[in-house]
């Protein structure tokens, strides 16, 4: 069986959900490309794309904010026709030509813009099978441009708003954001830590967040300040600057210090908290590894969307300028019934067998489609 997975650089999640998605058909003996498809067929366009995002939530967040939630109020046929059409138009061929060439069995897309592009397809007459992967808590407004067959989406309670946008309840897979396997399994906190070669007390971990965004260091400094007992667990990722800052700092708890690591899986099964932006992919993470979440710094759009779920779902609480980070985690060591009842709530939410779930899925999409075609 072959897939194509196609997705758009904007940030990591979209192309580390795909990189779960490979990693597990590959592992099930399949053949798998991944493919980001305005790289191929325009580098100008990628680079427009992708470095525009980047600058717009880093420099410019609340004018990103803005127009994220313009798009929120548009109506869904100026979204396709304003954005994406003279994209579709000019490009469409080439990626007609890709895919008859490549043949896929199915297609999954990880970000709108691809969902949008084999949407186009589809109607011009080059049809594949197609799962799109919905990689927020919240359905960015064009992903109601799209046509496809699936739906992956994180959770069952987004179903009534996909409704609103037309996609048809048999069209959803609240199967959650596929993640990878290592995410699925979760560990006891006392083995976590002893193979960590940590103590086994309250552990608090804090991640900087794929783009290195948010005051990581002023949040550290925050938390320091609290009297209780526990050890910190920080993960700087590529940004050497603040993994360097961090070392040289004299803190008053343990302060476990990591640049960029391939286990952040254990340092999560050791964990009583994650500090974090609310991405979409990290989210889910930290849902399947049950654990409870401080949020802190979400860009505007679709992560503030996420956090509006996280909080209205009673999984995380945020940290702010008049509700900072050292008075909540006061709050939750003073009251460990609001961690209990976090913890229930991120229960409810997590979706540990997502990626498995998407690959039966397919494989049965598949085999229907064959048997149609005989």
């Amino acid at each position: 069986m072959k897939l194509l997975i196609l997705s758009i650089t904007a940030g990591q999640g979209h192309h580390q959900t795909g990189l779960a998605v490979a990693n597990y058909f590959e592992e099930n003996a399949h053949q798998v490309t991944q493919l980001d498809c305005y790289e191929y067929l325009s580098p100008a366009m990628k680079d427009m794309v992708s470095h525009g995002y980047l600058v717009s939530t880093k420099y410019s967040p609340k004018l990103y904010g803005k127009m994220y939630r313009l798009a929120e109020k548009a109506d869904k046929t100026d979204h396709y026709a304003t954005l994406f059409q003279l994209t579709n138009t000019l490009f469409h061929h080439k990626m007609a030509r890709y895919l008859e060439e490549a043949a896929p069995d199915a297609v999954v897309c990880t970000h709108v813009f691809a969902a949008i592009l084999m949407s186009y397809l589809a109607e011009k007459g080059y049809y594949y099978p197609t799962v799109g992967i919905i990689t927020d808590f919240k359905a960015h407004p064009y992903w109601e441009s799209t046509r496809l067959d699936y739906y992956v989406t994180p959770n069952e309670f987004m179903i009534p708003s996909l409704i609103k946008k037309g996609i048809r309840k048999e069209q959803i897979l609240p199967i959650g954001i596929p993640i990878f396997q290592k995410f699925s399994q979760k560990t006891s906190k006392e083995a976590a830590r002893e193979a960590l070669q940590i103590d086994n007390i309250p552990t608090i971990l804090v991640m900087s967040g794929s783009m290195g965004f948010g005051n990581v260091y002023k949040i550290l400094q925050s938390i320091d300040a609290v009297m209780e007992d526990f050890q910190l667990i920080t993960v700087c990722g590529n940004n050497e600057k603040l993994y360097k800052k961090i070392q040289k700092k004299r803190w008053k708890h343990t302060v476990h210090n990591f640049g960029y690591i391939n286990f952040v899986d254990k340092l999560m099964d050791a964990a009583d908290y994650l500090v974090t932006k609310p991405g979409g992919l990290t989210v889910s993470e930290a849902l399947a590894k049950e654990l409870p979440m401080l949020i802190s710094k979400p860009i505007p759009g679709q992560e503030e969307r996420n956090l509006e779920f996280l909080l209205n779902f009673g999984c995380c609480m945020r940290i702010s300028k008049t509700s900072p980070a050292d008075e909540i985690i006061a709050q939750l060591m003073m009251n460990p019934k609001k961690t209990e009842l976090m913890l229930e709530n991120v229960k409810i939410l997590k979706k540990p067998d997502s990626t498995k779930q998407l690959y039966e899925h397919i494989m049965n999409m598949i085999s229907k489609q064959k048997e149609i075609k005989q």
